[in-house]
């Protein structure tokens, strides 16, 4: 069995829409199938995620929000008319999102939620007729009412651990499950959703649910790549990867996977693989517990920008007891998380998200291949020094499979080229 989710870009028209029911129906093994909301494409720039976000505020700010629903109204019914889909379909879609914006706006974090939801909500429904139109036995299947239960923290939610064996039954369920991602419901009913991107985490839930086989994760890349394309137009692709390595350089900066959405399934065993949509011969890159490394080998290159850094100095800091649990404190107090926290005698420096001086980028090299092998710091030293970049931080973690560097931001792009050209681009 597998559960496969498609993302916003893959479900933008009903030409994607066509492309990722063949795909489906191309495996019988394809069991289980996540949908986001319908993403931006070539004739409509906004996500529907995004529309209904106004839809929210409008109700919230000024108690009107018809124009506002009209246009999501108008982004379905345009899939729905090039489908050739039963057109009440545009009617029940409009009735569900007027009687979201009659729920409570008391608490408009879980209002907006409500409102949010209601695009993967309604693409499943979609879906679901798409593929029962070609002929298949598919079936929408509510979140709520198949046992996938979340923390109530609107925006921010995560999944409750009786979620899995409530879940669990969908392996039994006939024919195909449509199942909407992003959210899910609370103890008390009330809808609530994962950070952006959760529909990911959906997928990966169901997966662990059902004990799947595969987890694919269909978007609009052909593979994970080595760095970003925006920086590195000819990035190496990637054909495999462990858990480790992709939690690694997701929480670093890749956006093909949040780093987050992995856990279900890396407690499960299950092997993950992202395929593009619109190229579904080509292998895509597969994640998986173990794979065979090459000592010396680096996998990624990963960054995000948007740092400062805090450095604290004081003599003998060393033999004070408690002092990085004084500083610690705090930073939790002011509600500021902290990335890194390389120290010496007398000085300890914290990377932290307060964007305070946005001047500081943090890049990350990662690869199983990295662990006991010498030379790896002096190659990326190197690098950076022949792309005429200065290191301002460079810390290890524990695990050894990623090596972090603290440089000025204004240097990222050049830092980024310059690894990805030793490590990518050479003979080796």
């Amino acid at each position: 069995m597998k559960v496969a989710k498609f993302g916003g870009s893959s479900l933008a028209s009903a030409s994607q829409i066509n492309k990722v029911c063949d795909i489906i129906l191309a495996d019988p093994d394809r069991k289980i199938v996540v949908v986001s909301a319908p993403g931006k494409s070539a004739e409509n720039p906004a996500k529907v995620t995004d529309l209904l976000i106004k839809c929210a505020e409008a109700r919230l700010q000024s108690g009107d929000a018809c124009a506002a629903v009209e246009q999501v109204v108008d982004r379905f019914d345009a899939i729905i008319a090039d489908l050739d889909l039963d057109r009440a379909l545009t009617d029940a879609i409009r009735q569900d999102l007027l009687s979201r914006l009659d729920h409570d706006a008391a608490s408009p974090d879980r209002f907006t939620d409500t409102m949010k939801a209601a695009g993967e909500d309604n693409c499943a429904k979609l879906m679901a007729q798409a593929l029962c139109k070609r002929g298949a036995d598919a079936h929408y299947v509510s979140p709520g009412e198949a046992g996938l239960l979340l923390s109530d923290e609107p925006g921010n939610a995560q999944v409750l651990p009786q979620s899995y064996d409530n879940l669990a039954h969908l392996r039994e369920h006939p024919g195909i499950v449509v199942f909407p991602g992003f959210f899910g419901a609370t103890l008390d009913g009330d809808v609530a959703t994962f950070p952006r991107g959760g529909s990911d985490t959906t997928g990966s839930i169901l997966a662990a649910a059902v004990g799947a086989d595969l987890y694919e994760n269909f978007t609009d890349v052909d593979s994970v790549c080595a760095a970003a394309p925006g920086m590195v137009p000819n990035a190496y692709p990637i054909n495999e990867l462990t858990y480790r390595e992709m939690r690694e350089l997701s929480y670093a900066g890749f956006s093909v996977f949040q780093e987050e959405a992995l856990i279900p399934v890396i407690s499960a065993g299950i092997p993950i693989c992202i395929k593009n949509t619109d190229k579904p011969e080509a292998p895509g890159t597969r994640i998986a517990p173990t794979r065979d490394s090459t000592p010396g080998r680096v996998m990624g290159i990963a960054c995000k920008d948007g740092f400062c850094t805090l450095f604290v100095s004081k003599y003998l800091m060393n033999r004070e007891v408690g002092f990085v649990r004084r500083l610690m404190w705090i930073l939790e107090q002011e509600g500021i998380a902290f990335e890194h926290m390389p120290s010496g005698i007398d000085d300890v420096s914290v990377t932290d998200e307060v964007r305070v001086e946005p001047n500081l980028a943090l890049i990350m090299v990662v690869g199983e291949g990295m662990r006991r092998t010498p030379g790896i710091a002096c190659r990326i030293a190197g690098a950076l020094a022949r792309s005429n970049v200065n290191i301002e931080i460079l810390n290890q973690g524990a695990s050894e499979i990623g090596l972090m560097i603290g440089i000025d931001a204004a240097d990222l792009e050049r830092a980024v080229q310059g690894l990805h050209a030793e490590f990518f681009e050479g003979d080796d």
